[in-house]
Parts: structure tokens; C-alpha cells; sequence
């Protein structure tokens, strides 16, 4: 059965660009290393200066969720992110039937 991750978070609006930056390359070098898809994407709006952002993670084995939580750190992404990270898998409704 294929899992999709999902990783949400909140981010201060100051700090987007930076983080965008740094969120994009640890991505990247996630989805070469490990062969997975993977997206970034943010909330539109500011709500208490601060943006929500959440990664996608197509298709990962079971312990993925560890692997990106290791790569944050390494990437220092933990230094924008404020408050805890919400992890949740989704599996695919062809993959169910």
C-alpha cells in the first residue's frame, strides 16, 4: 500500500524567503537520495505574523517521516519553524480498493 506524507507547520512571515530557500534544497536532495516526489507549499495568508507551510512526500516507505525529520535538523530548519510539526500519512483510495 503506497503512503503519501504530509508535514505542516507554522513559519514567521519574515523569515519565508530564508526558509523557502532551505526547505526547497533539503527537499531536493531527499527526493534523489530516497526517489520519492515531494512538494512545498504555503498558506496564502498571515494569520499572527506567521505563514503555515507543509511539505508532501509521495509514495514513501514507512519510516520517511524519521528520514525528513533527520534532514531538518541537518538543513537547520528547525531554527524558522515555530511550534511543533504535525506529521500525517494518507494512502492512496486506488491503492484501499
Amino acid at each position: 500500500m503506497s503512503n503519501d506524507l504530509y508535514i505542516y507547520y507554522r513559519v514567521a512571515a519574515a523569515n519565508a524567503q530564508q526558509f523557502d530557500s532551505a526547505a526547497t534544497a533539503m527537499q531536493a536532495g531527499l527526493s534523489q537520495q530516497h526517489r520519492v516526489a515531494s512538494a512545498l507549499k504555503r498558506r496564502p495568508e498571515i494569520e499572527d505574523d506567521r505563514h503555515t507551510w507543509m511539505e508532501v512526500y509521495a509514495s514513501v516507505p514507512p519510516d520517511f517521516a524519521r528520514i525528513v525529520e533527520q534532514a531538518v535538523v541537518q538543513h537547520g530548519l528547525t531554527r524558522f519553524i515555530d511550534g511543533p510539526r504535525h506529521t500525517e500519512f494518507f494512502v492512496n483510495i486506488s491503492s484501499c480498493a
